[in-house]
């Protein structure tokens, strides 16, 4: 397998999930600032132009983070962070959507369309009279999880998961683009120190 990696929290992401897993892949850097996402040579192997992505050894490629963690998760000998159960591994996925969809998404179009318009802007859809209020939907669903996880170590309770390496990323490159963490969010705060405390989180 081969890993395509860049800057950015989605690959970190990825990054993190192989490091809290044990699991070493070949990788290559490309230029996402520069572009060389959306040239014909990686095209080829993610027509999405996304990063990161995972070819695996039969040529095939595979996108997006959540499919990428999953489907290292298992072939992989070791620790689940997705469940070891049909119950477990549901919990994981509702809350790494909820936390995808809810706050990763706004949050991240905020940025595209304000802090990060100049990059952007020539290559997706921007719609800068939204950024201000993508970033306040991201910040009133932060309360709302803050409220969802008093009194957890981690998002599903005492299992270390996806979820978890999801938010702390996010979070994480929000503090760096304009959106730093709310302090009167104890919970949430809690929790991303004790995931930034993590040797994984300088993957």
């Amino acid at each position: 397998m081969h890993f395509y990696d860049s800057v950015g929290p989605n690959p970190r992401v990825v990054r993190m999930f192989m490091a809290e897993r044990g699991i070493e892949i070949p990788k290559t850097t490309i230029d996402l600032r520069g572009g060389e996402n959306r040239q014909p040579a990686y095209m080829a192997k993610n027509p999405a132009g996304q990063m990161p992505c995972l070819e695996l050894d039969d040529g095939s490629v595979l996108a997006e983070i959540t499919a990428i963690c999953e489907y290292l998760d298992e072939i992989t000998p070791g620790t689940s962070l997705i469940g070891a159960t049909p119950r477990e591994r549901a919990e994981t996925r509702m809350w790494v959507r909820r936390i995808d969809l809810n706050i990763v998404e706004p949050m991240t179009n905020g940025f595209r369309f304000a802090e990060g318009l100049k990059l952007f802007q020539n290559r997706i859809r921007c719609i800068p009279q939204a950024a201000d209020d993508l970033k306040l939907t991201a910040q009133e669903r932060l309360a709302w999880l803050d409220g969802q996880i008093q009194g957890r170590e981690f998002i599903c309770g005492e299992r270390l998961t996806l979820a978890d390496i999801l938010l702390f990323c996010f979070l994480d490159f929000g503090t760096n683009v304009g959106q730093p963490l709310n302090p009167e969010l104890k919970a949430v705060g809690a929790h991303h120190a004790r995931m930034k405390a993590r040797p994984s989180a300088a993957a």
